[in-house]
């Protein structure tokens, strides 16, 4: 963690890398994707602090994949382009233009900042979209959305807003074999060959789930799941998480992001967490520490391997 260990004695370092010793080596060899995105990735500081905590990992013997998102970039540079955009549910329909941008966006200068980060600390990274070596197959999405005055269905149409349907790993297995660190723009290309804008957060984990990972971690900016009086809740199960979204626990957007969560743990993850990415080295403590830092989402809750 650089300059910030100065302030410790050497007993209180050697404290924290002996707690962090049994992590590490239930981590040693296994896959960790991390979605990254929002205010970590904005705010230059803390992205430096993520990337040298993503170099960490790679020299433990830990393999990190990351998915970033970029929504915000994507909107500034469509303002700028004086491309209007649209939402339906949340999503944004994107026409031709839109996906051009966030191609040019995501797959570009996001994309390449991140992988900027991480060699000049140290690491060795190498960019690429979900279009690169047939990585994800996509489709084009579709909602359903029931009209408030007849009481009918009709589907909205997202235009070129896609969903994962079949992951090829073989550019990641090369990739981690030569000990480079995988950053992963959530682009992919349906059969007839269309591009299509997939959401970060499913994006990681249709890959989270053809690496059989260990972990999926979803950066935010919040703090995790919350109970009614604020305070994080540190351990969901499935069950939990339905149960708390019936009683108006769990509402809005966290919604979709747990219920994506438990999806994601019947395809062999072992566990996913919601953590924020606003404290500085949020991957390791949550890796590395007892407690962790976000709600870890596991079919156990939290057993004395999860």
């Amino acid at each position: 963690m650089g300059n910030e260990t100065e302030h410790l004695s050497r007993a209180e370092v050697a404290h924290v890398l002996a707690e962090a010793l049994p992590f590490m080596q239930r981590y040693a060899g296994q896959t960790v994707v991390i979605k990254y995105g929002g205010h970590a990735m904005g705010d230059p500081e803390l992205a430096r602090k993520f990337c040298a905590d993503i170099v960490q990992m790679k020299l433990s013997g830990i393999h990190p994949v990351i998915v970033h998102g970029g929504g915000p970039q994507i909107g500034a540079m469509l303002e700028k382009l004086g491309i209007a955009s649209r939402f339906e549910d949340g999503l944004r329909v994107t026409c031709a233009r839109t996906v051009e941008v966030a191609e040019m966006v995501l797959s570009g200068s996001i994309n390449k900042s991140v992988v900027a980060c991480i060699q000049s600390v140290g690491g060795k990274a190498v960019g690429i979209s979900g279009k690169d070596g047939n990585l994800c197959r996509a489709r084009k999405l579709q909602r359903k959305k029931t009209d408030p005055v007849s009481g009918l269905e009709k589907i909205i149409d997202l235009g070129y807003v896609g969903e994962p349907v079949h992951v090829d790993t073989d550019i990641l297995d090369t990739l981690s074999a030569s000990h480079a660190i995988p950053v992963i723009a959530p682009i992919g290309v349906s059969a007839e060959g269309e591009t299509l804008n997939i959401n970060a957060d499913t994006f990681a984990g249709a890959i989270a789930t053809a690496l059989k990972a260990k972990r999926l971690l979803l950066l935010t900016d919040v703090a995790g799941v919350l109970d009614p009086d604020g305070e994080l809740i540190p351990e969901l199960t499935p069950q939990s998480v339905e149960r708390l979204i019936g009683e108006g626990v769990i509402t809005g957007g966290m919604i979709p992001k747990v219920r994506s969560s438990v999806e994601v743990l019947k395809g062999g993850v072992e566990g996913v967490v919601i953590l924020d990415g606003r404290v500085p080295h949020a991957v390791l403590l949550e890796l590395f520490t007892a407690r962790g830092v976000g709600t870890r989402i596991s079919e156990d809750g939290g057993g004395a391997d999860a």
